[in-house]
């Protein structure tokens, strides 16, 4: 059953939809998703400041940010995301649960055995039972299958997510780093079965630019699927963070797990401050800059943030104000990443 509001004292700023934040068609769908998104992956866990994660929500859905996606696993420890969210949900959101989009996933290891890993019909269909617990929903509106399985057919991991949205317990379905060719086999089952692919959420940033390569923005855009990047900002490394040094509580100074220091190096640094002066020249932060670079594809539907303030949430939206390159722009980005110390 969903929760009752414990302490609904959050009035939503009534310009949310001043048309700033822009909403991208996602697909071929029906569904409008903005383009800058939330990501519950850090920052949200049992170990963090609820008010600071709080905060963040009421600021990000302030500015227009309606999308908020989780994971089941996401933590330390494991569902503890899902659990904050759900605090922060009870107090703020209820009564504006038609405006939001939540997402979660399952595909990565979320309780011991066989069956709480990969993409078994069982471990979806289970763990999706226990997030919607966990959050205190009925549904979600997005359910992904978090990563492909090898051992497991397509057509079964496909098959529960389309068994998934028959029995409500989701809106929508996606899939989360399939590549060019998996994407193309999971859209046709689910298309086959009536239940089309939403969209695909892969990582991808100026620093790791595989999706172009493998051909999937083209897969994307043929197939109808929207893509979701995640990790636009390359975990801090394409903001104005590092340029200087490593802050102590910054992600490379203190966490080290998905950002080490030894990644901030001097190509790096030159390669950096070169995109942060094109920045400038454009009016924006390199942040700025960089959220609207990925967006800048046909196919790109949203760009996933994380954040640790509501400063970060600010500036991140601050991209809207600016998306469109001209090829001098693109040019002088692409040399820029060419730099060598």
């Amino acid at each position: 059953m969903p929760v009752t509001p414990v302490s609904p004292d959050f009035i939503a700023a009534p310009d949310r939809y001043d048309g700033k934040m822009p909403y991208n068609r996602s697909g071929r769908s029906g569904l409008k998703i903005p383009a800058i998104s939330i990501g519950l992956w850090h920052n949200f866990s049992g170990v963090d400041p609820i008010e600071n994660s709080r905060a963040m929500l009421r600021r990000a859905f302030d500015l227009g940010i309606t999308h908020f996606d989780i994971a089941n696993n996401y933590g330390p420890p494991y569902g503890s995301a899902e659990e904050s969210f759900a605090q922060i949900y009870r107090k703020d959101f209820v009564p504006y649960r038609n405006e939001l989009l939540i997402s979660t996933k399952a595909g990565f290891d979320m309780w011991p055995g066989p069956y709480g890993d990969w993409g078994s019909r069982k471990y979806l269909i289970a763990s999706l039972d226990s997030s919607l617990k966990r959050m205190g929903l009925d549904y979600v509106d997005i359910f992904y299958h978090h990563r492909p399985d090898p051992e497991t057919p397509l057509e079964e991991t496909m098959g529960a997510l389309d068994q998934i949205v028959r029995s409500g317990k989701a809106l929508y379905v996606g899939i989360s780093n399939y590549n060019a060719e998996l994407t193309r086999k999971a859209a046709k089952i689910l298309r086959d079965l009536g239940t089309p692919c939403l969209i695909n959420q892969v990582a991808y940033n100026m620093l790791h630019r595989w999706v172009e390569t493998d051909g999937l923005v083209k897969a994307a855009e043929e197939e109808g699927v929207g893509l979701s990047f995640f990790s636009p900002l390359a975990q801090g490394r394409l903001t104005d963070r590092y340029l200087h040094g490593i802050p102590e509580d910054s992600r490379a100074g203190k966490d080290k797990r998905f950002l080490r220091p030894e990644n901030i190096t001097p190509d790096y640094l030159a390669q950096a401050n070169k995109l942060n002066e094109i920045a400038k020249q454009r009016g924006q932060t390199l942040a700025e800059m960089s959220l609207a670079w990925v967006l800048r594809h046909k196919a790109a539907t949203t760009a996933l943030i994380g954040a640790s303030s509501v400063a970060q949430i600010e500036d991140d939206a601050g991209a809207m104000k600016k998306l469109g390159f001209t090829d001098a722009e693109l040019d002088s980005i692409e040399a820029a990443l060419k730099l060598k110390a």
